[in-house]
């Protein structure tokens, strides 16, 4: 968790939760967080609490059972852990501002941050999906089989963890971000999303990088320019600051 400066606990705060939450990596870890925990300080300073929580399923040290978990329904536990941490927060901590819940991931967080604004439009009202794989069909076999088995043997499996199956339930303020010429999850995806949202009538924000990869980090200017579209997105819908 990272506080405001001068934060007051007697107040209310809003909150930005950074996602990842599949098997290939943590957030939650007693290290240097490089420039993504520099911009996260930086929105921590315009107003915001910004927290992070490792489901089940990742690769932290709490033993087989945890890992295993997961195998053959990447995002469905995640999406679930992910909300009952941010409702279990807010139990704890009066300061959370459960009116002014954001979300932001890129991967497999912008996957889940897909899954978190469809399945749980009560609990997160802005989100950030940055790279996302709408639907798991669409990923590469080395990563997605290892962890779900064959999408003929596991056809429920792939569905319930694809967040396209539930956009019916978007609610509130998303963007999704995507480089056109992604490497890792092909931007087909994000056309598929796009198209069932449209079918659905769905009010949602897109930002196409052209002929940017995995990364989105190529051609001058694109990292910076990345970022403030992040902080403008929940400057402009998830109002900063105490209350």
């Amino acid at each position: 968790m990272i506080q405001p400066r001068g934060f007051d606990s007697t107040r209310k705060y809003p909150v930005i939760v950074f996602v990842y939450g599949e098997p290939a990596g943590v957030t939650v870890t007693d290290r240097w967080g490089g420039n993504r925990m520099l911009f996260h300080r930086a929105l921590a300073e315009a107003g915001y609490i910004i927290v992070s929580f490792d489901n089940r399923g990742t690769p932290a040290p709490k033993g087989t059972a945890w890992r295993k978990v997961i195998y053959g329904s990447v995002g469905d536990l995640s999406s679930k852990e992910q909300a009952a941490a941010v409702r279990a927060l807010a139990a704890r901590h009066a300061f959370v501002d459960t009116e002014r819940i954001g979300i932001w991931g890129w991967s497999g967080g912008g996957s889940n941050t897909l899954n978190a604004m469809f399945r749980f439009p009560d609990v997160y009202k802005v989100g950030v999906a940055i790279a996302p794989v709408p639907d798991q069909r669409l990923y590469d076999t080395i990563y997605q089989e290892r962890y779900m088995g064959l999408p003929l043997q596991n056809a429920k499996g792939y569905r319930i963890g694809s967040p396209i199956h539930f956009a019916e339930g978007l609610n509130g303020k998303l963007v999704v971000v995507h480089g056109s010429g992604d490497d890792n999850v092909h931007y087909q995806g994000t056309e598929r999303l796009v198209n069932r949202l449209v079918e659905l009538g769905k009010s949602f924000d897109l930002m196409v990088y052209p002929n940017r990869t995995h990364s989105i980090s190529e051609g001058p200017g694109t990292t910076p320019h990345l970022y403030r579209l992040i902080a403008r997105y929940f400057l402009d819908h998830l109002p900063p600051g105490e209350r």
